[in-house]
């Protein structure tokens, strides 16, 4: 499957490669359940979507991003833009100024906001801020939704805190943990699926016959997608939401 940098090949590097490391960090501050640096990394996020919005309008774009004196003005100016996708024109503008307000105003881009940073504020802006990537992927790429979103999700690397990388072998380094509670965790820290095989080395189960009836057990109750040959696992939302609502907290 081709990969979000190419298929946004279309920006210019200055802008690509700020969009690319904000939206990586955000979701990983949202992994490891940092709420403020998710949260403040949402508004330098909308200076740079709104600075590709406004080149790809004037067919001309800024060397790198660029902060606008009055930032909700100039995104309602952006709808003047009739030309452009109808995302690029009102949809997305209209979203920018609410994650800028989240920024602002609810406790994450000064002392003295009304609300602390949260789970609840931390998670819209996640959700917002996957739907933007999504569009620009779908519209600099003319691809489907559905497509779209699965080159996003390829973006980036869910890394959690307690898995560790060497080479090409992971490791849960709370060892304490039940072999259930480690398949899920290494399964959620990937965005593509792996090898039934590679989980069977990296939690090294000394019992291979166990090991695959677990695996088949969570199939069966949709914590993970187990491939027809049996050859590969993917996380399903219900893994996901357990390892992060359950498991992440209490560990931390």
């Amino acid at each position: 499957m081709i990969s979000a940098p190419e298929v946004l090949a279309a920006i210019p590097t200055g802008l690509r490669d700020p969009l690319l490391e904000e939206y990586s960090h955000i979701v990983q501050s949202y992994m490891e359940r940092k709420w403020l640096p998710s949260e403040l990394s949402g508004g330098r996020f909308c200076e740079i979507v709104y600075t590709i919005l406004e080149g790809y309008a004037k067919g001309s774009y800024s060397a790198a991003p660029s902060k606008p004196g009055n930032f909700v003005n100039a995104c309602k100016l952006l709808e003047n833009n009739g030309h452009v996708p109808r995302s690029f024109q009102v949809l997305i503008p209209r979203l920018l100024p609410v994650l800028y307000e989240i920024r602002n105003n609810r406790g994450v881009g000064h002392v003295g906001g009304d609300v602390s940073p949260n789970f609840m504020d931390a998670a819209a802006v996640l959700g917002m801020i996957n739907w933007i990537m999504a569009e620009l992927v779908r519209v600099f790429h003319q691809l489907p939704t559905d497509e779209a979103q699965r080159v996003v999700d390829l973006l980036v690397e869910r890394r959690i805190p307690i898995v560790w990388q060497v080479g090409q072998v992971k490791r849960v380094l709370n060892i304490s943990l039940s072999l259930k509670d480690q398949i899920l965790i290494l399964v959620c820290s990937s965005s593509v699926p792996i090898a039934a095989e590679d989980l069977l080395k990296w939690t090294e189960c000394g019992d291979r016959g166990y090991f695959k009836r677990l695996l088949r057990d969570l199939h069966k109750k949709r914590f993970i997608e187990l491939s027809p040959d049996e050859t590969s696992v993917e996380a399903l939302p219900p893994a996901t939401r357990y390892v992060e609502d359950t498991l992440l907290p209490s560990l931390t």
